[in-house]
Order: C-alpha cells, then sequence, then structure tokens
C-alpha cells in the first residue's frame, strides 16, 4: 500500500518551509521519533487488548487540531481512519499526566460504545509521550464547519429536525450508558457523506458516578452550562444545556454569543442569566424545547429520553403536514388559563368600544 506523506513542513532542499519556536520544535521532535518513516507507521510496544496493529497504520494529511492533540487522516488495514495523536509535553509532568489519564479514559469509554449516532472506535495506541486513538473517518467533516459553510438561518427546518434528532439518539444511548460528554458542540458532532450525525470527541467526558465537581474543569465556556461555568456539582443536565445551544446553531448557522469573548459568555451565562437570541422565526415547537434546554435550572430541563420523544412527535407531524413547523401552536395547560388572553382581548376591544 502507498503510503500517505503527512510531514510537508520540510521543502525539497531540506530546509524548513516555517520557522518553529524551541518548543514546537522539541514537540515535533518528541512526535516524529515515533513514526517509523514519515507518513509510515507509528512505532508501538506490547498493548493492550486495543491495541493497534501499527504496521497497518498510514497517516495522511492532518486535518484538525486541538489543544493538546492533532487530528489526521489515514488508512488502518485497508479502511479510511482518523488518527488522534496526543503528545505528552516534557517540560510539564503535571499536564503530561493529565493527558495520559485522559488518553485511558477515552479509550475506556470509547471501547463500550456502540450506536449508529456514536463515532466507531477501531483502536489504540499508548506509547509514552505519544498517545494514538483510531476512529472511523467521517468524509462531512463537523456539523460547525457545514453550518458556517451555509448563509445564516438558511438550514431547512426539515433538516434541523433531522440532524437535531441524530445528535439526541446519540447522547440518549451515551447517557443510558452512565456517561456524561461534557463537551458537546457543534465541532464535536461529525457527518458522514449521507448527512448522519455522530457525537464525537471523549477527551473529557466522565462515567457519571465518577464526574463530582467542575472544579479546574476544561469546557468551551460558549455551550457549557452555567453550573459547570460555576464550578459546582453536576449531572447529565449540562449536556442537554449544551445540546440547546446546538440547537440553536442549527437554526442560525451563528457562533453563539460571537460578539463577546468565551470569558465574557461565560459570565454573561452565569450571572446575568445571558442566552443567544433566538430568531423571530423560529417556530415554536423548536424555541420552546430550547428555553426548555438551557433552563438555568438543571431540574427543569428534559432528560434525552424526553427529547428524543418530543423531535419523533414533530418527524411524524412533519410527514402528515408539510407546513406542521409554520402552523403548530402550544396547547394551553390549563383551559382556563387558556382563555385569559382571549378574555384580555376581549375585554379591551369593550373598553375600546366604550371609550
Amino acid at each position: 500500500m502507498k503510503n500517505l506523506n503527512c510531514y510537508k513542513q520540510v521543502s525539497k532542499n531540506g530546509k524548513s518551509g516555517k520557522r518553529f519556536s524551541l518548543g514546537e520544535y522539541q514537540r515535533a521532535v518528541s512526535w516524529s521519533k515515533y513514526l517509523v518513516t514519515p507518513g509510515a507507521a507509528i512505532k508501538g510496544g506490547e498493548e493492550e487488548e486495543w491495541s493497534a496493529d501499527m504496521s497497518q497504520l498510514f497517516i495522511g494529511s492532518k486535518f484538525a487540531s486541538g489543544r493538546h492533540s492533532r487530528i489526521y487522516r489515514g488508512v488502518y488495514k485497508q479502511m479510511d481512519v482518523a488518527i488522534k495523536l496526543v503528545s505528552q509535553p516534557e517540560e510539564d509532568e503535571d499536564l503530561a499526566a493529565f493527558l495520559e489519564k485522559q488518553f485511558t479514559s477515552e479509550v475506556g469509554l470509547l471501547l463500550r460504545l456502540r450506536h449508529p449516532n456514536i463515532l466507531t472506535f477501531i483502536a489504540a495506541c499508548k506509547k509514552p509521550p505519544v498517545f494514538c486513538i483510531i476512529t472511523e473517518y467521517l468524509a462531512g467533516g463537523s456539523l460547525r464547519k457545514y453550518l458556517h459553510q451555509k448563509e445564516p438561518h438558511s438550514v431547512p427546518h426539515e433538516l434541523v429536525l433531522k440532524l437535531a434528532l441524530d445528535i439526541a439518539r446519540g447522547m440518549e444511548y451515551l447517557h443510558s450508558e452512565g456517561i456524561l460528554h461534557r463537551d458537546l458542540k457543534s465541532e464535536n458532532l461529525l457527518l458522514d457523506e449521507d448527512m448522519c450525525v455522530k457525537v464525537a470527541d471523549f477527551g473529557i467526558s466522565c462515567l457519571e458516578s465518577q464526574c463530582g465537581s467542575a472544579k479546574g474543569f476544561t469546557g468551551t465556556y460558549r455551550w457549557m452550562a452555567p453550573e459547570m461555568i460555576k464550578e459546582k456539582h453536576h449531572t447529565k443536565k449540562v449536556d442537554v444545556y449544551s445540546f440547546g445551544i446546538v440547537l440553536w446553531e442549527l437554526l442560525t448557522g451563528l457562533t453563539p454569543f460571537d460578539n463577546m469573548t468565551p470569558e465574557q459568555a461565560a459570565f454573561a451565562v452565569s450571572y446575568k442569566n445571558a442566552r443567544p437570541p433566538l430568531p423571530s422565526e423560529c417556530p415554536w415547537a423548536f424555541s420552546n424545547l430550547i428555553n426548555r434546554c438551557w433552563s438555568s435550572n438543571p431540574k427543569k430541563r428534559p432528560h434525552f429520553v424526553e427529547i428524543v420523544s418530543i423531535l419523533e412527535r414533530f418527524a411524524k407531524s412533519l410527514e402528515r403536514d408539510s407546513e406542521f413547523f409554520s402552523t403548530y401552536k402550544p396547547r394551553p395547560s390549563n383551559p382556563i388559563l387558556g382563555c385569559f388572553p382571549k378574555c384580555k382581548a376581549r375585554q379591551k376591544s369593550i373598553t375600546c368600544k366604550a371609550k
């Protein structure tokens, strides 16, 4: 099989096309010394049962990067895969230990997950200071990338519903396994060629029984629930809050709180109860669900079992009536309370006539 060359920093004359800082150079060396040849297989040793056969892994071009990781497209046993490489910094022992713990946790969680709306784990390699996680490759890229390629407010409501249902089903399954994602956002939602969404990136996920408080937690403020921002005890409902933000993204195609820094957004959400503005043309069916999901009170947020049920009802209604989203109105929960607006309007009309 032809090797895919991923290191394109060095030009034909052998000189670097980009100046590296000392830290970048040391990090590049620590990664490259575990490659058998540039763009070829990664060296591995005796590993766990999930260990990859590294002689069968070939690394292609980088298509994403995180704070401490790089993600490459590649081939593993003749399958298209995504390869997440995590490099431990030699100069920071605490961070190195944290990244190793995070890697072990992520692999442990991925091993137990099998669902059509969850990214499929294939194999991994633990060879400090470089860790490797191999998953299926999804050609559609991230949901965030897809939305940013579209005009704002241009995604049809039917597609919004379909994508939201994929996400909700994946999260319902995740929660049924007792797992909190804790970093649910459009960047961590991937699309395949058929526009099916799969939940990805479980680097800071945890079992609900082991989560505790959010002290020292590193998430993404724009999508983070207020109780996590305040570093309080948190439950599965933090993912429901994030889902509300993602549903807002699907409807608007915009970045939440894009007029603020992440820190300003965190302060506004947690201390001023701020939320991204819902578009005036947002169907009530979606706006009501979003408002419930991002409630400041976690107990008022629905579980994903209920969210899936609601979205499935919407889908069935849409099949019967193509104008469902423009015509659907809420039913009053109490018939007596439901007459108040009519009574008030009638009283106002009588008052006007009297004048």
